[in-house]
């Protein structure tokens, strides 16, 4: 692409990867930035400048044809190739994950699941059995892998994260509840804290909750005449 894209426009890349599927799926052949705009409450000139890092892909007059649009964005998004997945952490969240069928159609295939419980070696997901954690640089000897999502408790992630990187797994998909601290600084980590998220959605229902109320200087709600 020869520049530098920002986050918040790459952020914004799945979306739109998201809306196109769903107008694929409606059977609609092509669509203009402004009633892409209108579907996705996104204004026109944005939907264009972030295309228009990556080529436009637009003709004037005619819009955006959408099956191409989807096809290129997931080019952009890296979906046209399959990428091998494990799992660290085989509880709740890690099996959540296994049985999630959408990844697999995305491309990400889940090729393993590992954890330190005895009780849960030999149980599957989705077809897909509970490894031992000691028996990860055998698996990763014998496997190509290009993503591992970390589903366990803080205490050991950073430990566990720079043993995968050490076995040249360089993307980390991170629900650890910590920045995880890495001795190679070129591995890509995408975190996942969801109880930030849980949080921001907390302040935003607060904010509306409150908005228009009067409130004295101690914080106290003062009641409208």
């Amino acid at each position: 692409m020869g520049k530098d894209i920002s986050q918040a426009v790459i952020r914004r890349m799945p979306r739109y990867y998201r809306y196109l599927g769903d107008l694929l799926e409606q059977g609609v052949e092509r669509i203009s930035s402004n009633e892409l705009s209108a579907k996705m409450k996104v204004t026109a000139s944005q939907i264009r400048q972030d295309l228009n890092n990556f080529g436009g892909f637009g003709q004037q007059g005619y819009g955006y044809n959408v099956q191409f649009l989807y096809s290129e964005i997931g080019k952009i998004l890296g979906l046209e190739q399959q990428h091998n997945v494990i799992v660290i952490g085989a509880g709740n969240l890690g099996q959540a994950l296994a049985n999630y069928p959408k990844f697999k159609k995305l491309g990400f295939v889940i090729i393993g699941l590992f954890d330190i419980n005895p009780k849960l070696k030999g149980e599957t997901q989705s077809g897909v059995p509970v490894m031992m954690l000691e028996g990860l640089e055998d698996f990763a000897a014998r496997h190509e892998i290009d993503i591992a999502a970390l589903t366990m408790p803080k205490n050991n992630a950073d430990k566990i994260a720079n043993r995968l990187v050490n076995l040249g797994i360089h993307a980390i998909w991170n629900f650890a509840h910590v920045d995880l601290d890495l001795v190679d600084k070129d591995v890509v980590v995408e975190n996942v804290h969801l109880s930030d998220s849980l949080m921001q959605l907390s302040y935003n229902m607060n904010m509306h909750q409150n908005a228009g109320e009067i409130k004295d200087f101690n914080g106290k709600r003062v009641e409208r005449l």
